[in-house]
């Protein structure tokens, strides 16, 4: 690479950098002469035939300048313009091709540009693919009429599927909680005779329990008051020796 300021032909590069999304590559470079810098940048080159069978590189100015003039008049700013082109470019290059044909980058460009505005669409299509009448134009029309239709379509049923997605978790616990009832009534219902059996038995117990604990209570007490009482009467009637006497006065031991 010959220096630009002193036409040096040596120079070193100090920094490299990728640039376009990574389909070319920017270098600065220093003249060993001069020592003054400059930036230099590396692309692969995508060469595009011609009908007249002429090749050229193919650059992104070139498509700026043809769709800039279908949107002549249209609300499309410079921006738009060259995120066009990059699609553009990106479309033919993903093809991995070294040469392309001048009709498939035409057609690459009818795609993003039916999505920019559909007007200048129309009048680029109208000159690269040579409509003759109003028939053709009609006929173009119709499709962006029926693809807009589509278009409609699909966006209410992706609103529908989002809706029933929102509800989708509620409305699974609704029909669980009405499911878990629906079985206890439709099994209470199949055999109520269970459910008095449960009721009753559940009686029954309780019952038992309440009684066994009062009988046993009282039971309990009523014995350690009696035996009580006899210990005390038999203490009374006891002598000094601690045996016992009958009323006639004799002595007898305890038997």
């Amino acid at each position: 690479m010959h220096c630009p300021f002193c036409k040096n032909p040596d120079s070193r590069v100090i920094d490299s950098r990728t640039a376009d999304d990574g389909i070319a590559i920017r270098r600065r470079r220093s003249c060993t002469e001069c020592g003054r810098r400059f930036t230099t940048q590396e692309a692969v080159i995508l060469m595009v035939a011609k009908r007249s069978g002429v090749t050229e590189p193919f650059t992104r100015e070139k498509i700026i300048r043809g769709v800039r003039r279908a949107c002549q008049g249209r609300p499309v700013g410079e921006d738009q313009l060259a995120i066009l082109a990059q699609r553009v470019e990106d479309t033919i290059r993903a093809r991995g091709c070294a040469e392309i044909g001048s009709h498939e980058v035409g057609l690459a460009i009818l795609g993003p540009l039916r999505e920019l505005d559909e007007v200048a669409y129309l009048r680029f299509a109208s000159v690269y693919r040579g409509f003759d009448s109003l028939a053709d134009f009609e006929e173009e029309i119709a499709l962006l009429r029926a693809a807009h239709a589509n278009v409609r379509q699909l966006q209410r049923a992706d609103i529908a599927l989002r809706s029933d997605g929102l509800g989708a978790a509620p409305a699974r616990g609704r029909v669980m909680a009405s499911d878990t009832a629906r079985a206890a009534v439709t099994k209470a219902a199949a055999d109520p005779g269970d459910s008095r059996r449960d009721t009753a038995e559940q009686a029954t117990q309780d019952t038992t329990g309440r009684t066994t604990q009062g009988t046993t209570g009282r039971t309990t007490q009523g014995t350690t008051g009696r035996t009580t009482q006899d210990m005390a009467q038999r203490t009374s009637a006891a002598g000094p020796s601690g045996a016992m006497t009958d009323p006639s006065g004799s002595r007898e031991g305890r038997a």
